[in-house]
């Protein structure tokens, strides 16, 4: 078994505690970042596999959640604050050019996509689920240029719908 797939087994076994109740969204988060940022790999350069951009896609996910939620610290300075959320729209950029690669990789093969329904104000009408089904992946965006190759592609289809992941992504942490 290659590192990255022993990163796989364990987030699998993360998110199994999580969906048991065994472990809260933060704590999940917290495990699933020191697991990308202390783990024996690092984000692929040449994401020329599936499997390489989807740990690349994990990776930034995880960095720039972690960033968010420090930005939201309170009692904060505003500037700190300000290059927080800063660096975690950067990481989000380079998640979704994993997405971006993934969609490629596949040649948009197998690929549905639609928006969510979220119970959040600000991500409502924004955050889109992309499902590769035979892949057994699920990813998330709020990426207009991702949205905009969905639509050229037709693979995605409008309207909501309630997410796969429907308990997790609804959850705040």
């Amino acid at each position: 078994m290659n590192a990255i797939q022993k990163y796989f087994q364990y987030r699998q076994s993360l998110i199994d505690q999580y969906l048991k109740g065994d472990m809260t969204k933060r704590e999940y988060l917290q495990r699933n970042y020191e697991a990308v940022v202390y783990g024996d790999i690092r984000p692929f350069r040449n994401m020329d596999t599936v499997e390489k951009a989807l740990f690349n896609y994990q990776y930034y996910n995880a960095l720039a959640k972690e960033m968010k939620t420090i930005s939201t610290t309170k009692d904060m300075d505003g500037i700190l604050k300000h290059e927080y959320q800063g660096q975690s729209n950067y990481y989000y950029s380079k998640k979704d050019r994993a997405t971006l690669q993934i969609l490629r990789l596949l040649d948009y093969r197998g690929v549905e996509a639609y928006f969510i329904k979220m119970r959040s104000k600000y991500l409502k009408g924004k955050l889109f689920e992309i499902v590769i089904a035979e892949e057994n992946i699920i990813l998330h965006s709020t990426s207009t240029q991702i949205l905009n190759c969905l639509r050229d592609e037709m693979v995605f289809q409008e309207g909501s719908r309630i997410s796969l992941i429907d308990e997790y992504v609804n959850h705040r942490y």
